[in-house]
């Protein structure tokens, strides 16, 4: 009686420490999350040093960081700053009335005259449309030119992020494969189980990672090259914002494209918008609706609108670690429940063996 007494004591002490732990991680949960997935992605690149230098763990595990910070952090942190800077630059041109966001839709509505008819059939008032629309542009200017400002400011915060998820990312890339051995012992699912959801964490993972990025640079590359070529200003940052609403599975891109094409055909540029729509229609769209299933949805074994509807909802409960994060519990809840059904309710055991997880973590 006293031993159980002593067990459920400790068990319950051990939730409490854990939960206290987690809660003292909070704060750093993003930058954490970011160095597991670092571990994962880059762990093909920490194995062929270790084969190459082996018994040099902590070089290799250096220098794979390194590889990572120069292909990748670097490059996403600079275009991220400098399309903020253009936006809130375009933020304040609009609010010193240097910028007239309603002329614009006037144009639109003086090229396709019957629109105002059309769309009130519907009870949409172009007068109000237009008003919305400069509010809707004023309201996104400012929450980003504020928020562009308060980064500045606590740029001591964004330094200490990033400067977590590089230290966290180098023992995870040095001593993954130790931390993975050391989960399975402590996890009471069971050997088998445990190979199982790991396997699942990792492929989803580096699967939503690759796949969301190679997407978005695809899109955002030729929506740019587009722009430029039909002499469209601000290609590069139109590119840019392409590729990060391409993380938007189906709707994506389109939601810069399409205005635009509006736009094109009613100031008289009816061909320069025919060939907008057929690159954004056959160029942009078929690689978000080929590549990006391909990518994504093969290797994490989900349904295209699975993948579709867990990312939309991880971007808004976690925001941006929410495209990785929705699809990643979205495969693991698939994982849970199939371990449920070929263990308690068929009677036949499970055919297909896991093969383990990467190195790495």
């Amino acid at each position: 009686m006293y031993k159980k007494l002593e067990t459920q004591s400790f068990l319950a002490l051990l939730v409490l420490v854990s939960l206290a732990f987690l809660w003292v991680l909070k704060p750093f949960f993003g930058p954490i999350f970011w160095a597991v997935a670092i571990a994962i992605i880059f762990a093909p690149v920490q194995d062929w040093l270790n084969r190459k230098l082996p018994g040099r763990r902590n070089l290799n595990a250096a220098l794979t960081l390194l590889i990572c910070l120069v292909v990748v952090i670097i490059p996403v942190v600079f275009t991220i700053t400098s399309v903020v800077g253009q936006i809130a630059d375009f933020y304040r041109m609009v609010e010193s009335d240097e910028v007239d966001l309603t002329k614009y839709v006037q144009k639109v509505q003086d090229g396709f005259p019957t629109l105002q008819s059309w769309l009130a059939r519907f009870g949409i008032d172009i007068d109000n449309l237009k008003q919305n629309a400069a509010n809707a542009a004023m309201a996104t200017g400012k929450f980003v030119a504020q928020h562009s400002l308060s980064i500045g400011q606590n740029a001591f915060g964004f330094a200490l992020g990033v400067g977590v998820m590089l230290y966290v990312g180098f023992f995870l890339l040095r001593d993954g494969d130790k931390i993975v051995q050391l989960l399975y012992k402590a996890l009471p699912l069971g050997d088998e189980r445990e190979h199982l959801l790991f396997t699942k964490f990792a492929e989803v993972t580096r699967a939503t990672v690759k796949g969301n990025v190679v997407v978005a640079i695809v899109q955002g590359s030729i929506g740019g090259i587009a722009f430029a070529a039909l002499g469209i200003g601000g290609a590069l940052l139109w590119g840019v914002v392409m590729a990060i609403f391409s993380m938007l599975p189906a709707v994506g891109a389109s939601l810069i494209w399409i205005p635009v094409a509006i736009y094109l055909f009613a100031t008289g540029a009816a061909i320069k918008a025919v060939i907008l729509i057929i690159v954004g229609a056959f160029g942009i769209g078929l690689i978000d609706n080929i590549l990006r299933p391909i990518l994504v949805g093969r290797d994490t074994k989900l349904p295209d609108y699975l993948v579709l509807l867990s990312t939309l909802g991880g971007l808004v409960l976690f925001g941006i670690n929410g495209f990785v994060i929705g699809p990643l519990i979205a495969a693991l809840f698939i994982a849970f429940w199939g371990i449920f059904i070929r263990e308690f309710q068929d009677p036949l055991p499970i055919k297909e063996k896991p093969t383990g997880v990467h190195k790495g973590i």
